[in-house]
């Protein structure tokens, strides 16, 4: 019986033979990720609305996803999945899976030392975080958090098992496991809320946690993976983890002091301010899960193995290659989620409690993402290859450098939006608030701003430290596809917006399926119009992309004998 399982979990669980195949998987699942994200944001908006409660659900995950960060990614994202890529290509397989065992429990420890402490120090900590909050508020902060603080224990472990599937570039149940986290939450939201009040929400997240861990788990029966109680931390490929590890790490704490500053800011705003921030951001979270994070989380293993053999050339070219693509599927995405985002806001968000006020804002601070959504997807295939070259320090010194641009861009524009003035009133008018002044808080604003400003500044800062550090970076073929992919998203976003209004005289913008319509419509209309542009234009990636649908969708009449298929296909 074993034995059977073992075999279904190793056809399951398939190598990905190509980058984009990888992320064809990974960005699929995503997508069902994403959905279930959204659907999970408009039960909470339609429970609770941008108010105290959802401010207070927000504020506490601030500590759980500080030791997540810190702990968890420092060692994963930058240290664990180069070495133990590494190890593989070099065929030390007894030297990979000890390190995997070694990091495995050290990393348990740190986290249940460090989750046990914020948990004690959670009264003391939190008020530093939200200075703002209500004494009543407050309470309900620290008590959610002391509950999530399970949640970094078990999304640790998973990480570990996570690392063995990306390295091995199997990303079939990797790709689940967000899904299975999102259920989680919303099961918590719908049946726990009852028995156990707010703190269902907090349960909820445990939840997702901890199957999220378990399908992580379950590809190690199929692998060679045996695990020892083994602490070695003296082991050279364990130190070579920490060494990449520890300028990585301070990184992602200058990523979540970020974050931090931003709750902190939104704690002393209008309540709701901070819900929002993190619906607008999830939104955006969207397509760039889907694109931007699926496409560098398949080109870390193929980049790593060529930085470990030394191949200069074929390093750049992946670069090049997985940037224009990411860059073709992103940018007109954001040009159009722009157009659409009043749309997309009230038929995503837009029930229960969560109010016009609310809709008009969360766009606005959506359509301020859009600007910096290319900067945003592009990012994880840039640092990325940074660690696929063992370097962790230079994005550090570039997130240094970004956290400044962050707070001081928050600070300013915070101050801008606090009353009327030329840039404030234009910048309103575009996004179509004026009649809201006086109503409604606009510091909320500042909040995106900061954030796409900082996003921009950090990807050119990386892009040309990267090209210093391998040479060359293929800037000639990375800028003639920009301009072309540039121009037809535009032109896609101009479909999209004359469709808004030709559609607005034909369908009832009073109801949800009139608003849905119009929206889906105009979307389908400007993406179409993108393609078009795109042939005109004879964009590379677009020819790229068509030939390989084309592919895919006739591969069954054309490759059924050829004993090389994979699960995934090129795109």
């Amino acid at each position: 019986m074993f034995k059977k399982i073992k075999k279904l979990i190793s056809k399951i669980n398939k190598e990905s033979q190509s980058i984009t195949s990888a992320a064809i998987i990974i960005g699929g699942l995503s997508v069902a990720s994403r959905l279930l994200g959204v659907i999970r944001d408009r039960v909470l908006a339609s429970q609770f609305g941008a108010g105290d409660i959802l401010d207070a659900y927000y504020a506490a995950f601030r500590l759980p996803d500080l030791v997540y960060n810190l702990l968890i990614l420092g060692a994963v994202s930058a240290g664990l999945i180069p070495v133990f890529t590494s190890l593989l290509a070099k065929h030390q397989e007894k030297e990979a899976w000890k390190l995997i065992n070694s990091i495995l429990n050290l990393l348990s420890i740190a986290l249940l030392i460090a989750c046990g402490v914020l948990f004690a120090l959670a009264p003391l900590l939190m008020p530093l975080i939200t200075p703002g909050f209500a004494p009543e508020k407050m309470g309900l902060v620290i008590a959610l958090s002391r509950i999530m603080f399970l949640s970094p224990i078990f999304l640790g472990l998973s990480s570990i098992f996570s690392s063995v599937l990306q390295s091995q570039r199997k990303f079939l149940l990797y790709s689940l496991a967000p899904i299975i986290y999102n259920l989680g939450i919303i099961f918590g939201a719908l049946f726990l809320i009852k028995p156990f009040g707010v703190m269902g929400l907090a349960w909820g997240v445990v939840i997702g946690a901890f199957l999220h861990m378990i399908i992580q788990l379950l590809p190690l029966f199929g692998s060679d993976f045996k695990y020892r109680l083994d602490f070695n931390w003296r082991n050279k490929h364990v130190m070579e983890v920490f060494k990449m590890m520890v300028p990585r790490t301070i990184s992602l704490g200058i990523s979540q002091f970020n974050f931090l500053i931003i709750t902190v800011v939104a704690s002393t705003l209008a309540a709701g301010s901070l819900s929002i921030f993190t619906f607008s951001n999830n939104l955006q979270n969207f397509p760039l899960g889907i694109f931007g994070v699926s496409l560098g989380i398949a080109a870390l293993p193929v980049l790593s193995a060529l930085a470990a053999q030394k191949k200069n050339q074929e390093f750049v070219t992946v670069v090049s290659t997985t940037f224009r693509q990411t860059l073709f599927l992103i940018v007109p995405v954001a040009i159009i989620l722009y157009v659409l985002r009043a749309q997309i806001v009230r038929v995503l968000l837009g029930a229960g409690r969560f109010d016009w006020y609310d809709t008009r804002l969360t766009a606005a601070s959506l359509a301020i993402f859009c600007i910096g959504l290319f900067a945003a997807g592009a990012y994880p295939l840039i640092i990325r290859s940074f660690y696929a070259l063992h370097d962790t320090k230079t994005p550090f010194y570039a997130g240094l450098l970004s956290m400044i641009v962050n707070v001081a861009a928050l600070l300013i524009f915070r101050f801008i939006f606090s009353f009327q003035n030329w840039f404030s009133f234009a910048a309103t008018a575009l996004l179509r608030l004026s009649d809201l002044w006086g109503y409604v808080d606009m510091r909320v604003l500042a909040l995106p701003t900061a954030m796409s400003i900082s996003a921009i500044f950090e990807l050119v800062l990386l892009m040309i430290l990267l090209r210093n550090k391998i040479g060359r970076l293929d800037i000639r073929r990375i800028a003639n596809s920009t301009w072309r992919i540039t121009i037809a998203s535009i032109g896609g976003g101009l479909v999209s917006y004359f469709s808004l209004q030709l559609f607005d005289d034909y369908v009832s913008m009073q109801t949800f399926w009139g608003i849905f319509f119009q929206g889906f419509i105009a979307g389908l209309l400007g993406l179409l119009g993108y393609v078009v542009l795109g042939l005109i234009l004879k964009i590379e990636e677009m020819f790229i992309f068509l030939t390989s649908m084309k592919r895919k969708l006739f591969r069954s009449a054309v490759v059924m004998t050829d004993s090389g298929i994979n699960n995934g296909s090129s795109t």
